[in-house]
């Protein structure tokens, strides 16, 4: 699958000429751009920094505007004592479009920050053109199967540290095709360069916020802009079926389903991901 290859390729390192933008009080985001066009923001997942958007999205990047950032409190932006919450968070996306000159864009946010994605749309409707939603961590019935995992996840971390965590999460995360196809060789390398991403403050951080989210279907109505859930139909979280019945509770949503591809489909299979995002996207703006 072309995904696997793209992990070969994964380059996690940050320009270090990039420049900072001011977005609040005490915060510079780091942010990376690419292409030109019709924006897209690439929302991170918890557990991944700007860089790593790179390899999955080269296609998008000839026909697309790309937008990549770390949050803050994780990567390359600053840090602060406590977590930002959501709120902060989106008004950080939104000081981001304004100092770019970008008056609307796609986001595409994948597990964890689906709910970012989720929430600048209902937030921010008028600088939000659509939105992709990735693995998503809220599912059509609520999000009490997502902070069991968080909570786990946590304790591993809290009790055992970062390699530890990694070895829970990797096979709940990733594929059974992707777990097949890379072996030993593969989670040992991938290990490696997830041990270098976060620290464990700012992982226990992270997924402390991350379980910190009413959802339930009533939020969803408020999503005017078109949205596509993007499933890989072997996500730990949630099978096709909930997927399909989670993009019916959006007013204009629709589903996509990715064969062997687990959480973070993009990862899988990077070439499908792309072709359903400028599917979408051309659906959106022919009607636009």
């Amino acid at each position: 699958m072309p995904g696997y290859d793209n992990l070969s390729r994964l380059d996690l390192s940050y320009r270090e000429d990039a420049p900072r933008i001011r977005t609040r009080e005490g915060v510079e985001l780091y942010y990376e751009t690419r292409g030109e066009g019709i924006a897209i923001v690439l929302l991170n997942p918890l557990f991944l920094p700007a860089p790593s958007w790179r390899v999955f999205t080269e296609e998008l990047e000839q026909q697309y505007r790309l937008i990549g950032f770390d949050l803050c409190n994780h990567g390359a932006s600053s840090h602060h004592d406590e977590e930002p919450t959501w709120e902060e968070h989106a008004a950080d996306v939104v000081g981001l479009l304004d100092a770019l000159g970008v008056e609307s864009a796609y986001m595409i946010g994948a597990s964890t920050s689906t709910v970012l994605a989720r929430d600048l749309a209902r937030w921010y409707p008028d600088r939000v053109r659509g939105v992709v939603l990735a693995g998503p961590v809220f599912g059509p019935h609520g999000m009490r199967r997502q902070r069991q995992v968080q909570k786990a996840w946590l304790r591993t971390l809290e009790n055992h540290g970062i390699t530890a965590l990694y070895e829970h999460m990797y096979p709940e995360v990733f594929s059974s095709a992707m777990n097949e196809a890379l072996g030993a060789p593969g989670f040992l390398g991938f290990r490696e360069a997830f041990s270098a991403l976060s620290t464990v403050e700012d992982l226990k951080n992270g997924m402390k916020r991350a379980m910190q989210d009413d959802h339930s279907p009533e939020l969803l109505a408020q999503v005017a802009v078109p949205a596509l859930v993007v499933i890989g139909d072997d996500d730990f979280l949630m099978g096709p079926t909930e997927a399909r019945e989670l993009a019916e509770q959006f007013p204009n949503g629709r589903c996509e389903v990715m064969p062997k591809a687990g959480h973070v489909p993009y990862v899988d299979d990077a070439e499908t991901f792309q072709a359903l995002v400028r599917k979408f996207i051309d659906e959106v703006e022919s009607h636009a």
